[in-house]
């Protein structure tokens, strides 16, 4: 008798691709329990986003294909692997998110996919979901959009006018890199090019209605890259383009082609270690006022893996301490480890009503401040 095989349904597909998710681990890492993404009862990640007004919300995130014709060496879903495959359409993936959106679950989407057909096709079904948001439903709230690489410029100026985020993964910090894990993407031409045209599409003063946010992502350990090059690359996206935020994906071993450089590598908490100090580098660059050039790194032109980076740079720099705190400036302060944005707000703001005699005028000496106290005088 011959069997019978059945297209899934929804809540087959969301299975499915619930379960795919698991390999995009961008907004995992943090530094509290409350940063970290969660799995909904029903299957769905949750991923926490910090609001405008510095509060914190929830949004969904749907990979609308597992389906994908890249060959990607690190991706579990390259197209030469054996998966189920299934692909939400426009309207379902609607329903879906508007049916969390209505229950107050969430505040906004995160719509990405695998590469179905052509860069361009993948973003037309990428880009109907918002456009059918904004019109027919009136969503005036979050939105954001995977740049596929390869897009058009026309695929991903809709994206930018429809969405209040954008993000297009640069990978890996140059194309000799690039080409140990995917065949088929031209580094400049599929990627960089248009993050630069993403850049001048979300800094055009007046072009659109609301603030669009532009985001990209290393896969770190994949190719074999060092953190230095990795920190390079942060300087120009960050200095240079003016990108507003930059994620790391430890390479998860054992997921993508054993001759990965990335298999014969790093171990896998040493990636996990890397993606943690590139996190913390990312800070000291956005908040601190760092740049690649200070940034120390080993023999190796890694990052170390036994002390945060602001550490490391006090280590090799102790004529800039003691630090006076109840004189050094805001930047200077922020040098200082164990002290961040908050507490250095606070030390401004009391030193104003009276003089900082110790640790204690500051806040109660907890593990943070009681480091800071090697570095400072009063």
């Amino acid at each position: 008798m011959a069997a019978i095989i059945t297209q899934p349904d929804t809540l087959e597909k969301l299975t499915i691709l619930s379960a795919d998710a698991q390999y995009d681990l961008a907004c995992a890492c943090g530094s509290t329990k409350d940063e970290h993404r969660r799995r909904s009862g029903d299957g769905k990640w949750i991923y926490p986003v910090t609001l405008p007004d510095g509060g914190r919300g929830s949004i969904f995130k749907i990979l609308l294909s597992n389906v994908c014709n890249n060959d990607c060496l690190y991706c579990p879903l390259r197209q030469d692997q054996d998966i189920r495959r299934c692909t939400l359409q426009t309207e379902e993936t609607v329903r879906l998110f508007w049916d969390y959106y209505t229950q107050g679950k969430v505040f906004g989407i995160f719509v990405s996919s695998g590469v179905i057909g052509t860069p361009d096709a993948t973003m037309e079904r990428i880009n109907a979901i918002a456009r059918l948001l904004r019109s027919r439903y009136q969503f005036r709230g979050y939105i954001h959009l995977k740049i596929i690489p390869g897009a058009s410029p026309a695929a991903i100026e809709e994206a930018v006018r429809l969405s209040s985020a954008v993000s297009l993964n640069i990978e890996t910090p140059g194309a000799e890199f690039l080409a140990k894990v995917s065949t088929r993407k031209d580094y400049m031409q599929d990627i960089i090019e248009p993050i630069k045209l993403i850049s001048r599409l979300v800094h055009e003063p007046n072009a659109y209605r609301r603030q669009v946010h532009q985001t990209t992502q290393f896969i770190v350990g994949a190719a074999g890259e060092d953190d230095r090059r990795i920190v390079r690359y942060m300087e120009g996206l960050y200095h240079r383009l003016g990108m507003h935020r930059i994620y790391f994906s430890a390479y998860q071993a054992g997921l993508g082609n054993p001759m990965l450089p990335g298999e014969q590598g790093d171990a896998p908490a040493d990636r996990l270690t890397r993606e943690h100090r590139l996190y913390q580098v990312d800070f000291l660059m956005r908040k601190y006022g760092f740049h690649d050039a200070e940034i120390p790194f080993d023999a190796h032109n890694r990052l170390p893996l036994d002390k945060d980076p602001k550490e490391a740079w006090a280590a090799l720099n102790p004529q800039f301490f003691p630090v006076d705190v109840n004189r050094a400036d805001r930047q200077t302060l922020l040098r200082v480890p164990g002290l961040g944005p908050l507490t250095v707000r606070t030390i401004l703001k009391r030193r104003q009503q009276a003089r900082l005699t110790g640790i204690q005028d500051i806040g109660k000496p907890n593990k943070l401040l009681q480091k800071a106290a090697n570095y400072l005088i009063f």
